[in-house]
């Protein structure tokens, strides 16, 4: 057969041909050592349970232990606390009401806000605490 593109000087390869002594359709000829043998339900669930056990160890225990954190600082918030909201806002508690905490954000003109207890994100500085604890 001739090669009108000479392929044959670009390495190429006629394919292989298929094996002549294939198994019949009928029957399946499968070698004693490809066969396993298939182990038990619950060591099949061991990678399982490894990766569930790391998986908290490492995720959900500490983000619990963060949410604790987080509801003991919201439920210690009192009037003149320094805070931060989530949106950014600086402010100090004035007033506190159920859900609600009163911000005063501008001294001059007595600007209040009124914002939730959960959008509070850092209580920089706790009423009561010195300005400079080391002075001498």
């Amino acid at each position: 057969m001739t090669d009108p593109l000479n392929l044959r000087a670009f390495g190429y390869q006629d394919p292989p041909a298929p094996p002549s002594a294939a198994p019949s359709a009928g029957t399946t000829s499968v070698p004693p050592s490809a066969q396993q043998p298939q182990g038990s339900p619950l060591l099949q669930m061991v990678p399982f349970v490894i990766i569930f056990v790391i998986f908290y160890l490492l995720l959900i225990r500490p983000q619990r232990r963060q949410q604790k954190e987080r509801e003991k600082m919201i439920a210690a918030i009192k009037p003149n606390d320094h805070v931060i909201t989530s949106g950014g806002i600086c402010g100090v508690v004035v007033r506190l009401k159920d859900n609600d905490v009163y911000l005063r954000v501008d001294e001059k003109s007595d600007l209040k806000l009124r914002v939730l207890r959960s959008a509070i994100a850092v209580v920089e500085k706790v009423s009561g605490a010195e300005e400079n604890p080391e002075k001498n």
